[in-house]
């Protein structure tokens, strides 16, 4: 069988107006060339895809089903023309990313990413919905987002995972404090300790996977929106928090902070980029997720294995 691109075209047209002579005047062919077409694709499949009812062309059960797939075949080439006409000289396409991350940290590296990018497609619209960033997942599967950047995904057969990086999650706390001396922390040493954590304490990693379990709760938990506050609040000995390695690093570099792996075997967690399956992803998107895989920042590495977790907030 050799349908070809004009045969798809004939037959949306005669289904859409109904009539050879209309269709071949919007094909620019005459009625008799039109007609030899159909033939051709009829004795191709060696079945009608056609019936006269009423001075009307209507399609057959074998000419709804090529129907569907013309449709589908003609909407994929329109949409290559348009990026391919889009594209200038070094392959910077048009268009608008839409990206929003799990948590505000990411904001902190994400600038120096997005300028990489931006080197090669110079003419994409960045919109970084700050709102998405409690709950990514929503405004995804909504289609208020193109990407999202996060790190414990949720289990829905409509998302899929692109792995990019993988960064530790450590204890810190002032170099005067009890703890500063222990390489990790056990679950038990926070039963005494102001634990400052992201809002909402429902989603912190910190309590669900590894306090609570283990019937521990902390003196007292604050919850504070903006990491340089906990950080200061850490350093200003009015308690210890769970935060990204990466983070951190300067203070703990200066000796202004001591980092404790959490619990013995520490604890890593895997960056994604979350997209929605099974739908149209310009190449845009997909190169802006490999310049985010390819740089990813300091203090982490290329994921060994992606498991899917329960989505939390440390």
């Amino acid at each position: 069988m050799h349908l070809e691109i004009r045969h798809l075209k004939l037959v949306a047209a005669i289904a859409e107006t109904g009539s050879v002579t209309l269709a071949g005047n919007r094909l620019h062919l005459t009625q008799s060339a039109l007609s030899h077409q159909l033939r051709d694709a009829e004795e191709q499949l060696g079945v009608p895809l056609f019936e006269r009812r009423n001075r009307r062309m209507a399609l057959t059960a074998a000419g709804e089903r090529l129907l569907q797939s013309a449709r589908a075949v003609m909407d994929e080439l329109a949409r290559a023309e348009k990026e391919i006409r889009e594209c200038n000289g070094n392959g910077a396409a048009k268009g608008v990313l839409r990206l929003s991350t799990e948590c505000y940290t990411v904001y902190h590296w994400l600038p120096p990413r997005l300028r990489l990018f931006q080197h090669k497609f110079p003419a994409v619209d960045f919109q970084l919905v700050i709102e998405a960033t409690d709950n990514p997942f929503e405004a995804l599967l909504e289609g208020k987002l193109d990407l999202a950047i996060v790190c414990d995904p949720i289990h829905n057969r409509r998302i899929r995972y692109t792995p990019l990086f993988e960064d530790e999650v450590v204890i810190i706390v002032p170099p005067e404090h009890r703890l500063a001396g222990k390489r990790f922390a056990a679950p038990g040493e926070f039963a005494a300790e102001n634990l400052i954590i992201y809002p909402p304490k429902e989603d912190s990693t910190v309590l669900n996977r590894f306090l609570l379990p283990a019937g521990i709760t902390p003196r007292k938990i604050q919850e504070v929106m903006l990491t340089d506050v906990i950080i200061e609040m850490v350093r200003g000995g009015l308690g210890v928090a769970a935060l990204a390695k990466w983070a951190v690093s300067p203070q703990l570099d200066s000796g202004a902070l001591v980092g404790l792996s959490l619990t013995e075997q520490g604890f890593r967690r895997t960056w994604s980029a979350a997209q929605v399956r099974d739908t149209r992803t310009p190449p845009y998107v997909e190169e802006f997720i490999r310049v985010l895989a390819e740089h990813p920042i300091p203090e982490c590495v290329r994921p060994r294995k992606v498991t899917a977790r329960k989505r939390a907030a440390a």
